[in-house]
């Protein structure tokens, strides 16, 4: 199968796939002994390819369901360096160019995928795939009835978005600290969506946490650790998520 060499690269480790292109066009890279500037350019996978003299070797494809606590951003890398979820990662890891699937929230906790599979998060985050992720949410005050029906039928944000979510649950009510457990599914991911919704019915988030994408959950990841996706469970998100196409 023929794939762009600048894609080739990235999944490569080389460099991300704007500055592999860079490499392309300065004349830094050769397939089968010649030189490439030709940023459309397609290789096989069977194919020599050297940047500065050195041949490429395509990296393993690594999939990570993460447990993010709160206070780490859901990126790569910092220009303030502050703390993200790669901060997290064994340091037999931190060598791969690992990058979140999507994101969480400085502030939001819960289940993060980590990946170095281009096209593995490109088709879990494409807006035509409508995958569940189901939050926690802890709000400052006691939602009546009223105000669990206003979220189901959906509320608008940012002035003119109208959010509905997929489902709403009442968890629990405590009257002792005046706070309320629900649950909020949904299919999309707008920035600070659920609090934003939270805030349209007039209340605050306390706390919360991603606790489920599509099929998979938190069981047996500790908050700030990580495990390897399963076979079946890489297989399973790309079917899912064309199937809810």
């Amino acid at each position: 199968m023929l794939e762009r060499l600048q894609k080739i690269l990235a999944q490569a480790n080389v460099a991300s796939r704007r500055k592999s292109e860079e490499y392309i066009v300065k004349g830094r890279v050769k397939v089968n002994g010649q030189v490439i500037k030709e940023l459309g350019f397609k290789v096989n996978k069977s194919d020599l390819i050297e940047v500065d003299g050195k041949p490429i070797k395509l990296a393993e494809h690594l999939y990570f369901l993460l447990n993010k606590p709160t206070g780490y951003l859901s990126t790569a890398s910092d220009e303030k360096n502050r703390r993200t979820v790669m901060d997290l990662l064994m340091e037999e890891h931190k060598d791969v160019r690992l990058y979140p699937v999507g994101r969480l929230d400085y502030d939001t906790a819960g289940l993060l995928l980590i990946t170095n599979d281009g096209d593995f998060t490109q088709h879990l985050t494409h807006p035509t795939y409508h995958i569940e992720k189901e939050y926690l949410v802890r709000v400052t005050g006691i939602l009546v009835r009223k105000k669990i029906v206003e979220l189901r039928n959906g509320v608008t944000i940012d002035m003119d978005y109208f959010a509905k979510p997929k489902a709403v649950r009442l968890i629990e009510l405590n009257k002792e600290h005046q706070s309320t457990l629900i649950s909020i599914t949904l299919i999309e991911g707008k920035n600070k969506q659920v609090r934003k919704m939270i805030e349209a019915i007039g209340f605050k988030v306390k706390n919360l946490t991603r606790v489920r994408y599509d099929f998979l959950t938190l069981d047996g990841v500790e908050r700030g650790k990580y495990r390897p996706l399963k076979i079946h469970e890489i297989k399973l998100l790309h079917a899912h998520s064309i199937a809810k196409r």
